[in-house]
C-alpha cells in the first residue's frame, strides 16, 4: 500500500502536469504520500446552522440556512458590477455581496431557491452582509457529513492557478476515496496501545475531514507523537551508537596544576552549581567512554571557570585542549580571560585564528605538533588540515548553534580517539528544544549566579521620557558608575540605521557634555573598534554607544546601566544578552528598555516578560512560544531541519517527553538494532532516513 502513497501527484484526478508544477514549486508536494501530509491550518464547524436573529458582527464565520428573495445590481466604474442577493430565513434578511462575476451570480442562483450560504458576517448600513459567501443548493447539502471544514494554507501563485483551500480539500477527498485498504502502521501495538493512540489510517482520514473536534484532536495527538517519535530514535540511536563505538581518554588524575589553581588562583569560590557540574565532567571522563555534554549557564554564571579547570584536568592527564569560539572577537576574549585567570601559572596559553599569521601563526603550529602549546583558542581556523596536535585531549565548543555537526566531527578526527568534548551556550535552551536539537549530549547547567552579584533590575521607559532617563544615567556615572547604551542596527536598514547611530551619538555629546563617551559599530576598522572598546574598558570613557556587537564579548564590571533604545525592535534572546553585560560587579545594575508609545502586542509581551525575570531559561521558554525554532537567536538553521510537518517543539514539551521516554525504551532493550519485534520501527526509520529531513542536523 506504500506505494500508492509514493505515486507522482500529477497522476491524482484534478492535478495533471501544471498543477503538479505549482504544487511542486510552492508547497514541495511531489507525491500522494506529500499531499497527505499537508496539514489543515484550522477548522470551521459546519454542522451547525444559525438563524439571521442569531447573528452577530463579531462571528468570524456563521452557516445560515435562506432562501434568495431577490437580486440587485449597480455600477462600479467601467463595466463592472456589484451585485447584492437579500436572503431571508424567516428570522431577518441578509444580503450577499459579490464585486465581481456579475453575470455568473445571476445566472448559477436563483431566486425562490433554498441555499446553504457560509461565510464572514459583517454589518454595513446596519443590516448584516457577507461578501462573496460559499453557497450550495439546500437539498444537495447533508450536515450531518459536513463536520469540521479544513482550511489550508496557499499561496497567491496558488491562488492564481486555482488551487484554493476548498481545491486543496477536493484534491484530500479524491486521494483519500483512492486508498481503498488501510494505510499500513508504522507503530507496533505496544507503543500505540498504552498511549490510547488512533490508528495512522485513521489518523490521516480525521485529520482532513473530522466529524467533530475530538476527531480532529486523537488525529493530530497520533501525528504529532509519531513524527517526534522518529526524530528521538534516531538522536537516541545515534547516541547510544556513538557511546559503545568510541572509547573515551580517562583522565584519573587530578594533578598539580589543578590543585595549585583551585588552592591559588581560584577568583572566587566556585558556587554549588559550579561544583555540581566539575564533578558530573569528572564522572565523564573518568567513565572510558568519550564525553559529550552540554554547558548551559546566563551570561556572568561562570562558564569559562569550569572549561578552564577541567582544561587543567586534561593537561594533568598529559593532553592538550582547545576552546573553539564563533568569532575573533569572542576568542580573543577568552584568551584574555584564561591568561587573566592563570596569572604566572607555567602554562602555554595561544591563540589561532585568521588575524594570527607569518612567523607568529608558524610558531602557533609548531607548539601544537611538539606539544608545547597547551591550550589553544581559536575560532573554525581551528579545524583546518594544517593544524595538528601531538595529543588533543579536550575540545571546548563555545555557543555550538554556530558550528555544524560535520565541524565537530572534524575536530574528533584531531586526536587518535576522539576528544572529550564540552559544549557552552549562553542562549539558555528550553529543555523541549535541547531533547532535540542537543539529543546526543548529556546537560549541566549552571543555574546559580557568583556570589555577591545581584540581579540586574529591568525598567521599561517611553522614548518621550528621556530626561527622567538622563538624569538616572547622569547619577549612576556621578557615583563612578559606567554606562552603555545600545542603537539597533538591523541589516535591511543598515543605512539608516547607522545615520541614527551617527546622529544618536552627537545628541548624546550634546546632552551630557561633562562625560567622555567612546562609540562602537561593526562597520568600524577592527583596530579602530578595540581602541574605543579599551578606552571604555579601562573607564578613561564613561558611555560606550554602541550597536549590538557589544552583545558578545565585553566584560567591564564597573559598567552598572544598559539602555536599550528601539527595544521593540531587539528579539527576547538579544535582549537577554544584552542585559547580560551590566550586573558583573557588586553594585545595583539597571537594565533601560526604551521604545515608542505605540507597541504591537508581540513587543510589549516581549518587554514585559524583560521586566518580570532575569531568568534566562524562563526567557528562552517564552521565546520559543512567541517565536518557534526555527527563529531562535542561532538556531534557525537547526529548526529548519527537523522540517516538522505537525508536531511543535515550543508547544509539545510533554508529548516530546514521552516520545524520547518509549524510543530510550527500545535502545536500552535493542542497543543494536536487531530484535525481531522492533525490525518495524528500524524499517520505518531508514525509509524516514531517505526524506529531505536533514537528520544529521538533528543528531
Amino acid at each position: 500500500m506504500s506505494s500508492i502513497l509514493d505515486q507522482d501527484i500529477k497522476y491524482l484526478a484534478g492535478v495533471g502536469p501544471r498543477r503538479k508544477d505549482i504544487l511542486s514549486k510552492e508547497l514541495g508536494v511531489e507525491t500522494f504520500g506529500d499531499l497527505l501530509q499537508y496539514y489543515p491550518y484550522k477548522y470551521v464547524d459546519r454542522s451547525k446552522i444559525y438563524t439571521i436573529n442569531e447573528m452577530t458582527g463579531e462571528m468570524p464565520f456563521v452557516q445560515i440556512r435562506g432562501r434568495i428573495l431577490s437580486f440587485e445590481e449597480f455600477d462600479t466604474g467601467r463595466r463592472k458590477k456589484r451585485v447584492v442577493a437579500h436572503v431571508t430565513d424567516g428570522t431577518g434578511i441578509i444580503d450577499l455581496v459579490w464585486f465581481s462575476y456579475a453575470k455568473q451570480i445571476t445566472s448559477n442562483y436563483k431566486v425562490h431557491t433554498d441555499y446553504i450560504i457560509f461565510g464572514k458576517p459583517t454589518v454595513f448600513n446596519q443590516r448584516y452582509q457577507i461578501a462573496h459567501p460559499e453557497i450550495e443548493k439546500a437539498d444537495e447539502v447533508r450536515l450531518s457529513e459536513m463536520g469540521m471544514q479544513p482550511y489550508y494554507v496557499t499561496t497567491e501563485k496558488m491562488k492564481r492557478a486555482g488551487i484554493t483551500s476548498a481545491a486543496i480539500g477536493k484534491l484530500m477527498k479524491t486521494l483519500l476515496a483512492q486508498l481503498k485498504t488501510p494505510l499500513p502502521e508504522t507503530l507496533p501495538p505496544f507503543i500505540v496501545n498504552p498511549h490510547f493512540l488512533v490508528s495512522r489510517d485513521t489518523a490521516f482520514r480525521h485529520i482532513h475531514f473530522p466529524k467533530t473536534a475530538d476527531e480532529m484532536s486523537h488525529a493530530r495527538q497520533r501525528l504529532k507523537f509519531e513524527e517526534l517519535f522518529y526524530v528521538q530514535l534516531n538522536i537516541v540511536r545515534y547516541a547510544s551508537d556513538h557511546r559503545r563505538k568510541y572509547r573515551g581518554y580517562i583522565f584519573q588524575h587530578v594533578g598539580e596544576l589543578f590543585n595549585k589553581f583551585y588552592s591559588e588562583y581560584l577568583p572566587f569560590p566556585l558556587t554549588g552549581a559550579q561544583k555540581r557540574v566539575i564533578r558530573e565532567i569528572r564522572k565523564d571522563m573518568g567513565s572510558g567512554r568519550q564525553m559529550n555534554r552540554l554547558l548551559q549557564g546566563d551570561v556572568g554564571s561562570g562558564k569559562t571557570l569550569v572549561a578552564l579547570m577541567t582544561m587543567l584536568l586534561s593537561l594533568d592527564n598529559g593532553y592538550q585542549a582547545c576552546i573553539m569560539a564563533p568569532t575573533e572577537i569572542l576568542a580573543e576574549q577568552h584568551l584574555a580571560t584564561l591568561r587573566e585567570f592563570l596569572k604566572d601559572m607555567p602554562v602555554r596559553v595561544e591563540l589561532l585564528t585568521g588575524i594570527v599569521k607569518g612567523k607568529r601563526r608558524q610558531a602557533v603550529l609548531e607548539g601544537l605538533q611538539d606539544g608545547s602549546v597547551q591550550i589553544l583558542v581559536g575560532t573554525h581556523a581551528i579545524i583546518e588540515d594544517p593544524v595538528v596536535f601531538r595529543r588533543l585531549g579536550f575540545v571546548v565548543v563555545d555557543e555550538q548553534h554556530r558550528f555544524g555537526v560535520a565541524q565537530r566531527a572534524k575536530l574528533w578526527s584531531k586526536s587518535e580517539n576522539p576528544p572529550h568534548v564540552l559544549v557552552m551556550t549562553a542562549t539558555p535552551i528550553p529543555r523541549t528544544l535541547a531533547m532535540t536539537l542537543y539529543g546526543d549530549l548529556d546537560v549541566s547547567v549552571i543555574d546559580e549566579l557568583p556570589p555577591g552579584r545581584k540581579p540586574v533590575v529591568t525598567i521599561h521607559k517611553y522614548d518621550s521620557q528621556t530626561t527622567s532617563l538622563y538624569q538616572g544615567i547622569r547619577q549612576q556615572i556621578n557615583e563612578g558608575r559606567q554606562v552603555y547604551i545600545v542603537f539597533p542596527l538591523i541589516k535591511e536598514s543598515e543605512k539608516m540605521d547607522l545615520k541614527n547611530l551617527e546622529e544618536g551619538f552627537e545628541a548624546l555629546r550634546m546632552a551630557f557634555p561633562e562625560f567622555r563617551l567612546s562609540k562602537v559599530h561593526g562597520k568600524m576598522k577592527a583596530a579602530d573598534k578595540e581602541i574605543e572598546m579599551q578606552k571604555f574598558v579601562k573607564g578613561e570613557t564613561q558611555i560606550l554607544v554602541a550597536t549590538t556587537v557589544i552583545e558578545v564579548g565585553v566584560n567591564v564590571p564597573n559598567a552598572s546601566v544598559m539602555v536599550i533604545l528601539d527595544a521593540q525592535r531587539f528579539g527576547l534572546s538579544q535582549l537577554h544578552q544584552l542585559r547580560g553585560r551590566v550586573g558583573r560587579g557588586a553594585d545595583q545594575s539597571f537594565c533601560i528598555l526604551v521604545s515608542k508609545p505605540q507597541l504591537s502586542a508581540e513587543s510589549k509581551k516581549r518587554i514585559d516578560i524583560m521586566c518580570d525575570t532575569n531568568d534566562g531559561f524562563q526567557i528562552a521558554e517564552a521565546d520559543l512560544k512567541l517565536r518557534g525554532p526555527g527563529d531562535l537567536e542561532g538556531t534557525a538553521q537547526s529548526g529548519e531541519a527537523f522540517d516538522l510537518k505537525i508536531a511543535d517543539i515550543a508547544r509539545d514539551g510533554q508529548l516530546i517527553q514521552m516520545a524520547r521516554d518509549e524510543a530510550q525504551k527500545i535502545i536500552d532493550d535493542d542497543p543494536t538494532c536487531q530484535k525481531s519485534e522492533y525490525q518495524m520501527l528500524w524499517r520505518r526509520l531508514g525509509e524516514l532516513r531517505k526524506t529531505n529531513i536533514n537528520w544529521a542536523a538533528i543528531s
